[in-house]
């Protein structure tokens, strides 16, 4: 690839900027986000509206003149290799990469939208950009009522982040545990514990059946919002506040603040209009293309081998390998290998570290190893399949998480196994 080419990327977060800055001078490129924020680690924001992280702690390095911010692309004309923009601008393209992220999911709930409207509720916020964070700490304060939808590890996060703003904090789990996809039942009973100490109460096997409202006094004139949100985000209506919420069984719920952390949902409308072959996300093979040759996807939109990964580590190495292979590189992207890892602070030395990888969920016939330390509060367990290690789980105490993902990664035979789960690092 020469300097000449041009590489048109829609999407300034991490995926997108990651792969400009893994081209450099060897093609032309020009980043297309919609955010007009600086860009900023998703990843570091319930530390943000936990107050333990300024918001410009979370930018990203300064991608320079190839970032175009608060430019929103609306249609990509294939035909003639060309993405037109919001502001009437049109950016051409020799390559085109979609890193436009992912949506967070909006739950049909009864109340949460009005019969012919898209403003969610005042006090009702989704947990997925800078302005819903920004919007979400601004509505929080010490005795506040706040009601988390979602089990899930961005759930988690955010109920943790409020109760250590002095909320108070009602977490609603539709399944059977907490972060069930990550944890197995004794792991997410000592994360609830964990929780729960910290002020949260929490509520598993409980589904949501809607929010109530109360008309709200007028709004003062809003400020210029940022884009990237989800509709209505920032208390903008004036015209309904959120009173609380409404499970399946009837009991309600009293909430202030109601945040939605029911997931993500890959951002296809884009790719979707222009014709390219969606599923999940958008079809990519192991060059991370499209059905279209000149088109790539990477990162939260992007579908590899019936796989959406909505995870960091995944768009990093999307990136990496997508920026290989436009500068002539062949090694193809074969999938990551993602690890999960959580601090969730608690008051002194009250924190509690998780990580999980790989399947932890046995097979019959698998091997399962348990280590647990009832008065430490630690808790480690390893998934062995035939000679292979295939997954893991570590609560409270991560020393070993290294050795042991590391042998995950490389597909090893674990020689000592007890060794790399009691291994504590000399301490």
């Amino acid at each position: 690839m020469t300097s000449e080419k041009r590489v048109v990327v829609i999407g300034g977060g991490l995926a997108g900027l990651r792969l400009a800055n893994r081209l450099g001078p060897a093609a032309a490129v020009t980043v297309l986000g919609e955010e007009t924020h600086v860009p900023y680690n998703r990843v570091l924001l319930a530390e943000v509206l936990a107050g333990r992280y300024a918001p410009e702690v979370t930018a990203l390095p300064a991608p320079g003149p190839v970032l175009r911010r608060g430019v929103r692309a609306v249609r990509v004309d294939r035909a003639e290799q060309a993405v037109h923009c919001d502001d009437g601008t049109v950016a051409p393209y020799d390559t085109l990469v979609l890193a436009t992220g992912s949506n967070a999911v909006l739950p049909p709930l009864r109340g949460l939208f009005e019969p012919d409207g898209r403003e969610l509720p005042d006090g009702v916020h989704a947990f997925r950009t800078m302005d819903d964070c920004m919007a979400l700490s601004a509505a929080v304060r010490p005795g506040v009522r706040a009601v988390v939808i979602g089990g899930g590890l961005l759930g988690v996060s955010a109920a943790r982040a409020l109760a250590a703003r002095g909320a108070v904090v009602v977490l609603a789990q539709q399944g059977e545990r907490l972060m069930e996809r990550q944890l197995d039942a004794d792991a997410s009973a000592l994360l609830a514990t964990h929780l729960s100490e910290l002020g949260v109460e929490i509520h598993t096997e409980c589904r949501v059946r809607g929010v109530t409202t109360t008309a709200s006094a007028p709004p003062a004139p809003p400020a210029r919002r940022s884009g990237g949100g989800a509709p209505g985000n920032a208390a903008a209506s004036g015209q309904r506040r959120v009173t609380g919420v409404e499970l399946a069984d009837g009991y309600r719920l009293e909430a202030d603040v109601v945040v939605l952390a029911c997931g993500v949902r890959p951002r296809t409308g884009l790719a979707r209009a222009a014709g390219l072959e969606i599923r999940k996300g958008v079809l990519v093979d192991d060059e991370l293309r499209t059905s279209d040759p000149r088109i790539h996807a990477i990162g939260d939109c992007a579908e590899h081998a019936g796989q959406v990964y909505g995870l960091a580590g995944a768009a990093l190495e999307q990136a990496d390998a997508l920026a290989a292979v436009l500068t002539g590189g062949s090694a193809p992207y074969t999938g990551t290998r993602a690890l999960t890892r959580l601090t969730l602070g608690g008051a002194g030395d009250g924190s509690l570290d998780l990580a999980a990888f790989g399947e932890t969920t046995p097979l019959p016939g698998d091997d399962v190893v348990r280590l647990a330390d009832a008065t430490r509060r630690t808790y480690r367990k390893v998934v062995v399949r035939g000679d292979r290690l295939v997954g893991g789980v570590l609560l409270g105490e991560l020393s070993t998480v290294g050795a042991l993902a590391r042998t995950w990664e490389g597909g090893e035979a674990p020689h000592d196994l007890f060794h790399l789960l009691t291994d504590d690092g000399g301490h």
